[in-house]
Protein backbone atom coordinates (compact mmCIF):
# COMPACT_ATOMS: atom_id res chain seq x y z
CA UNK A 1 0.00 0.00 0.00
CA UNK A 2 3.20 2.19 -0.18
CA UNK A 3 1.32 4.70 -3.42
CA UNK A 4 -2.01 4.49 -1.52
CA UNK A 5 -3.41 8.33 -0.97
CA UNK A 6 -4.46 9.05 2.52
CA UNK A 7 -7.79 10.35 3.27
CA UNK A 8 -6.48 11.16 6.78
CA UNK A 9 -3.67 11.72 8.57
CA UNK A 10 -3.34 12.66 12.27
CA UNK A 11 0.10 13.06 13.44
CA UNK A 12 1.41 13.88 17.09
CA UNK A 13 -1.79 15.00 18.46
CA UNK A 14 -2.49 15.86 22.20
CA UNK A 15 -5.35 17.22 23.71
CA UNK A 16 -5.50 17.58 27.45
CA UNK A 17 -8.20 18.05 29.90
CA UNK A 18 -8.19 18.04 33.67
CA UNK A 19 -9.22 14.77 34.24
CA UNK A 20 -8.07 13.49 30.71
CA UNK A 21 -5.70 13.68 28.04
CA UNK A 22 -4.89 12.72 24.87
CA UNK A 23 -1.37 11.38 24.28
CA UNK A 24 0.97 12.14 20.93
CA UNK A 25 -1.89 10.25 18.64
CA UNK A 26 -0.94 9.23 14.80
CA UNK A 27 -2.73 7.32 12.47
CA UNK A 28 -4.13 7.27 8.95
CA UNK A 29 -6.45 6.35 6.71
CA UNK A 30 -5.96 5.32 3.04
CA UNK A 31 -8.41 6.15 0.42
CA UNK A 32 -11.00 3.74 -0.49
CA UNK A 33 -10.97 1.92 2.88
CA UNK A 34 -12.83 1.48 6.80
CA UNK A 35 -11.48 1.68 9.70
CA UNK A 36 -12.56 1.17 13.05
CA UNK A 37 -11.90 3.89 16.07
CA UNK A 38 -12.03 0.95 19.30
CA UNK A 39 -11.64 1.64 22.34
CA UNK A 40 -13.62 1.33 26.01
CA UNK A 41 -15.79 4.77 27.15
CA UNK A 42 -13.80 7.43 27.89
CA UNK A 43 -10.67 6.14 25.44
CA UNK A 44 -10.63 9.19 23.59
CA UNK A 45 -12.37 8.45 20.44
CA UNK A 46 -14.96 11.28 20.20
CA UNK A 47 -12.64 13.59 21.12
CA UNK A 48 -10.35 12.68 18.06
CA UNK A 49 -13.56 12.93 15.60
CA UNK A 50 -14.27 16.15 16.79
CA UNK A 51 -10.28 17.25 16.51
CA UNK A 52 -10.73 16.07 12.59
CA UNK A 53 -13.63 17.85 12.36
CA UNK A 54 -11.95 20.97 14.22
CA UNK A 55 -14.75 21.66 16.57
CA UNK A 56 -12.35 21.55 19.01
CA UNK A 57 -8.67 22.80 18.84
CA UNK A 58 -5.85 20.19 19.15
CA UNK A 59 -2.69 22.00 21.38
CA UNK A 60 -0.18 20.25 19.09
CA UNK A 61 0.11 18.03 15.85
CA UNK A 62 -1.08 18.05 12.58
CA UNK A 63 -4.72 16.70 10.64
CA UNK A 64 -4.81 16.47 6.96
CA UNK A 65 -7.69 15.69 5.82
CA UNK A 66 -7.72 15.20 2.03
CA UNK A 67 -3.99 16.24 1.95
CA UNK A 68 -5.33 19.45 3.17
CA UNK A 69 -4.86 21.01 6.69
CA UNK A 70 -8.22 20.95 8.47
CA UNK A 71 -8.18 23.98 9.52
CA UNK A 72 -6.98 25.86 7.50
CA UNK A 73 -9.19 24.20 4.47
CA UNK A 74 -12.29 23.39 6.99
CA UNK A 75 -14.71 24.79 4.49
CA UNK A 76 -13.97 23.10 1.86
CA UNK A 77 -13.45 19.66 3.80
CA UNK A 78 -16.44 19.75 5.81
CA UNK A 79 -18.24 19.87 2.41
CA UNK A 80 -16.99 16.50 1.42
CA UNK A 81 -17.28 14.69 4.68
CA UNK A 82 -20.65 13.21 6.09
CA UNK A 83 -21.00 13.13 9.71
CA UNK A 84 -22.80 11.18 12.05
CA UNK A 85 -22.73 11.56 15.80
CA UNK A 86 -24.61 9.53 18.75
CA UNK A 87 -26.97 12.31 19.18
CA UNK A 88 -28.83 14.16 16.62
CA UNK A 89 -28.59 17.68 15.47
CA UNK A 90 -31.48 18.98 13.70
CA UNK A 91 -34.10 21.32 15.45
CA UNK A 92 -37.03 18.97 17.53
CA UNK A 93 -39.92 20.37 15.68
CA UNK A 94 -37.90 19.64 12.10
CA UNK A 95 -39.79 16.94 9.90
CA UNK A 96 -37.51 14.68 7.43
CA UNK A 97 -39.45 16.19 4.44
CA UNK A 98 -38.39 19.84 5.56
CA UNK A 99 -34.50 18.45 5.86
CA UNK A 100 -34.47 18.02 2.21
CA UNK A 101 -35.39 22.03 1.61
CA UNK A 102 -33.05 22.91 4.16
CA UNK A 103 -29.85 21.11 3.29
CA UNK A 104 -29.93 21.55 -0.13
CA UNK A 105 -29.14 25.19 0.44
CA UNK A 106 -26.58 24.32 2.37
CA UNK A 107 -24.93 21.44 0.45
CA UNK A 108 -24.33 22.27 -3.40
CA UNK A 109 -23.80 18.63 -3.92
CA UNK A 110 -27.16 17.62 -1.85
CA UNK A 111 -29.18 14.94 -3.40
CA UNK A 112 -32.87 15.37 -2.92
CA UNK A 113 -33.51 11.26 -4.99
CA UNK A 114 -30.93 9.67 -2.94
CA UNK A 115 -32.23 11.23 0.23
CA UNK A 116 -35.81 10.23 -0.51
CA UNK A 117 -34.50 6.88 -1.41
CA UNK A 118 -32.81 6.36 1.74
CA UNK A 119 -36.49 7.59 3.97
CA UNK A 120 -37.62 4.71 1.96
CA UNK A 121 -35.10 2.03 3.10
CA UNK A 122 -34.99 2.86 6.08
CA UNK A 123 -38.92 3.52 6.81
CA UNK A 124 -38.58 6.88 8.17
CA UNK A 125 -41.63 8.85 8.16
CA UNK A 126 -41.87 12.08 6.45
CA UNK A 127 -44.66 13.81 8.52
CA UNK A 128 -43.26 13.13 11.84
CA UNK A 129 -41.81 15.50 13.60
CA UNK A 130 -37.48 14.78 14.73
CA UNK A 131 -38.74 15.06 18.75
CA UNK A 132 -41.55 12.13 17.98
CA UNK A 133 -39.10 9.55 16.79
CA UNK A 134 -36.99 7.07 18.63
CA UNK A 135 -33.57 7.32 19.10
CA UNK A 136 -32.94 4.31 16.23
CA UNK A 137 -35.07 6.07 13.94
CA UNK A 138 -33.13 9.96 14.56
CA UNK A 139 -29.62 7.72 13.99
CA UNK A 140 -31.40 6.42 10.51
CA UNK A 141 -32.26 9.77 9.55
CA UNK A 142 -28.28 11.15 10.59
CA UNK A 143 -27.19 8.48 8.43
CA UNK A 144 -29.67 8.85 5.39
CA UNK A 145 -28.34 12.58 5.42
CA UNK A 146 -24.81 11.88 5.66
CA UNK A 147 -24.92 9.65 2.52
CA UNK A 148 -27.37 11.82 0.63
CA UNK A 149 -24.97 15.24 -0.45
CA UNK A 150 -22.27 13.05 -2.37
CA UNK A 151 -19.71 13.33 0.37
CA UNK A 152 -16.07 11.65 -0.34
CA UNK A 153 -15.45 10.64 3.17
CA UNK A 154 -17.86 9.68 6.44
CA UNK A 155 -16.70 10.11 9.80
CA UNK A 156 -19.43 7.90 11.71
CA UNK A 157 -19.02 8.09 15.71
CA UNK A 158 -21.32 5.33 16.71
CA UNK A 159 -23.41 5.13 14.12
CA UNK A 160 -25.53 1.74 15.23
CA UNK A 161 -26.22 3.19 18.50
CA UNK A 162 -30.02 2.67 18.93
CA UNK A 163 -30.31 0.50 15.78
CA UNK A 164 -32.18 -2.76 16.06
CA UNK A 165 -30.06 -6.18 14.20
CA UNK A 166 -31.66 -5.77 11.15
CA UNK A 167 -30.86 -1.44 10.62
CA UNK A 168 -27.36 -2.19 11.80
CA UNK A 169 -27.00 -5.13 9.18
CA UNK A 170 -28.60 -2.66 6.49
CA UNK A 171 -25.97 -0.39 7.48
CA UNK A 172 -23.22 -2.37 7.41
CA UNK A 173 -24.19 -2.97 3.58
CA UNK A 174 -24.45 0.38 2.40
CA UNK A 175 -21.12 1.06 4.12
CA UNK A 176 -19.67 -1.58 2.25
CA UNK A 177 -20.98 -0.79 -0.93
CA UNK A 178 -19.76 2.90 -0.28
CA UNK A 179 -16.14 2.19 -0.27
CA UNK A 180 -16.20 -0.37 -3.39
CA UNK A 181 -15.48 2.50 -6.00
CA UNK A 182 -11.98 3.24 -4.08
CA UNK A 183 -13.30 6.88 -3.87
CA UNK A 184 -14.90 6.60 -0.67
CA UNK A 185 -13.64 6.21 2.79
CA UNK A 186 -15.35 5.80 6.30
CA UNK A 187 -14.05 6.38 9.94
CA UNK A 188 -16.07 4.46 11.77
CA UNK A 189 -16.12 4.14 15.95
CA UNK A 190 -18.29 2.00 18.07
CA UNK A 191 -18.56 0.05 20.89
CA UNK A 192 -20.25 -2.77 18.92
CA UNK A 193 -17.24 -4.76 17.78
CA UNK A 194 -19.31 -7.18 15.79
CA UNK A 195 -19.85 -4.88 12.95
CA UNK A 196 -16.18 -3.82 12.39
CA UNK A 197 -15.44 -7.24 12.30
CA UNK A 198 -17.86 -7.36 9.11
CA UNK A 199 -16.61 -4.45 7.28
CA UNK A 200 -13.52 -3.08 9.02
CA UNK A 201 -10.33 -3.06 7.07
CA UNK A 202 -8.28 -0.89 9.23
CA UNK A 203 -8.47 -0.39 13.23
CA UNK A 204 -7.40 1.91 15.48
CA UNK A 205 -7.35 1.39 18.85
CA UNK A 206 -7.33 3.64 22.06
CA UNK A 207 -7.30 3.25 25.70
CA UNK A 208 -7.05 6.37 27.92
CA UNK A 209 -6.03 8.32 25.65
CA UNK A 210 -3.29 6.49 24.30
CA UNK A 211 -2.81 4.79 20.96
CA UNK A 212 -2.30 1.12 21.62
CA UNK A 213 -2.50 -0.03 17.91
CA UNK A 214 -3.60 1.07 14.44
CA UNK A 215 -2.52 -0.78 11.28
CA UNK A 216 -4.82 -3.02 9.06
CA UNK A 217 -7.34 -5.53 11.22
CA UNK A 218 -5.63 -8.62 10.36
CA UNK A 219 -2.87 -7.36 11.46
CA UNK A 220 -4.21 -6.51 14.80
CA UNK A 221 -5.66 -9.78 15.46
CA UNK A 222 -2.84 -11.86 14.23
CA UNK A 223 -0.67 -10.33 17.22
CA UNK A 224 -2.54 -12.26 19.83
CA UNK A 225 -4.61 -15.44 21.07
CA UNK A 226 -6.68 -16.07 23.55
CA UNK A 227 -5.49 -18.76 26.01
CA UNK A 228 -7.72 -20.93 28.56
CA UNK A 229 -6.58 -23.63 31.05
CA UNK A 230 -5.96 -24.89 34.56
CA UNK A 231 -4.77 -21.65 36.57
CA UNK A 232 -2.69 -23.77 39.01
CA UNK A 233 -0.34 -25.14 36.41
CA UNK A 234 1.05 -21.07 35.45
CA UNK A 235 4.40 -20.44 35.95
CA UNK A 236 5.05 -16.75 37.03
CA UNK A 237 6.44 -16.48 33.82
CA UNK A 238 3.33 -17.50 32.38
CA UNK A 239 0.81 -15.03 34.30
CA UNK A 240 3.26 -12.10 33.49
CA UNK A 241 2.62 -13.05 29.71
CA UNK A 242 -1.27 -13.45 30.08
CA UNK A 243 -2.69 -9.73 29.29
CA UNK A 244 -5.99 -9.23 31.13
CA UNK A 245 -6.34 -12.86 33.07
CA UNK A 246 -9.42 -14.08 34.13
CA UNK A 247 -9.27 -16.45 36.97
CA UNK A 248 -12.53 -18.24 38.23
CA UNK A 249 -12.31 -21.63 39.76
CA UNK A 250 -9.47 -23.28 38.71
CA UNK A 251 -9.62 -22.10 35.40
CA UNK A 252 -8.38 -19.07 34.04
CA UNK A 253 -8.44 -17.25 30.33
CA UNK A 254 -6.72 -14.05 28.86
CA UNK A 255 -4.86 -13.11 26.23
CA UNK A 256 -1.06 -13.28 24.99
CA UNK A 257 0.63 -12.21 22.33
CA UNK A 258 1.46 -14.43 19.73
CA UNK A 259 5.00 -14.34 20.34
CA UNK A 260 4.43 -15.87 23.77
CA UNK A 261 2.53 -18.98 22.18
CA UNK A 262 5.44 -21.54 22.62
CA UNK A 263 4.95 -20.86 26.47
CA UNK A 264 1.37 -22.54 26.55
CA UNK A 265 2.07 -25.36 24.02
CA UNK A 266 0.28 -27.22 26.69
CA UNK A 267 -2.61 -24.49 27.08
CA UNK A 268 -5.54 -24.08 25.02
CA UNK A 269 -5.63 -21.55 22.24
CA UNK A 270 -7.75 -19.90 19.48
CA UNK A 271 -8.16 -16.94 17.45
CA UNK A 272 -8.88 -13.65 19.33
CA UNK A 273 -11.90 -11.21 18.34
CA UNK A 274 -11.98 -8.01 18.21
CA UNK A 275 -14.02 -7.64 21.19
CA UNK A 276 -11.59 -9.93 22.87
CA UNK A 277 -9.07 -7.96 22.39
CA UNK A 278 -10.33 -4.44 23.62
CA UNK A 279 -11.65 -6.25 26.71
CA UNK A 280 -8.55 -8.11 27.91
CA UNK A 281 -6.81 -4.59 26.90
CA UNK A 282 -8.59 -2.89 29.07
CA UNK A 283 -8.15 -4.97 32.25
CA UNK A 284 -4.69 -4.46 31.91
CA UNK A 285 -2.97 -1.44 33.47
CA UNK A 286 -1.85 -0.89 30.04
CA UNK A 287 0.94 2.11 29.05
CA UNK A 288 3.05 2.55 26.24
CA UNK A 289 2.31 1.72 22.61
CA UNK A 290 2.65 -1.63 20.30
CA UNK A 291 4.44 -1.61 17.25
CA UNK A 292 2.19 -1.78 14.18
CA UNK A 293 4.12 -3.14 11.64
Amino acid sequence: MVNEKNVLKVKNVEKTYSDFKLNDISFSLPEGYIMGLVGPNGAGKTTIIKMILDLINKESGEIAVFGKDNKKHRTEILQNIGVVFDTHCFMDEWKAKEINQIYKWFYPQWNGFKFEKYLEKFEISKKKCIKDMSKGMQMKLMIACALSYNAKFLILDEPTSGLDPIARDELIDILGKYVEDGEHSVLFSTHITEDLEKIADYITYLYKGNLIYSGDKMGFLEKYLKVKGDYSVLTAEMREAVIGIRHYGESFEGMIEINKKDLFNDFYTEAVTIEDVVVFMGRKNYEGHLECN
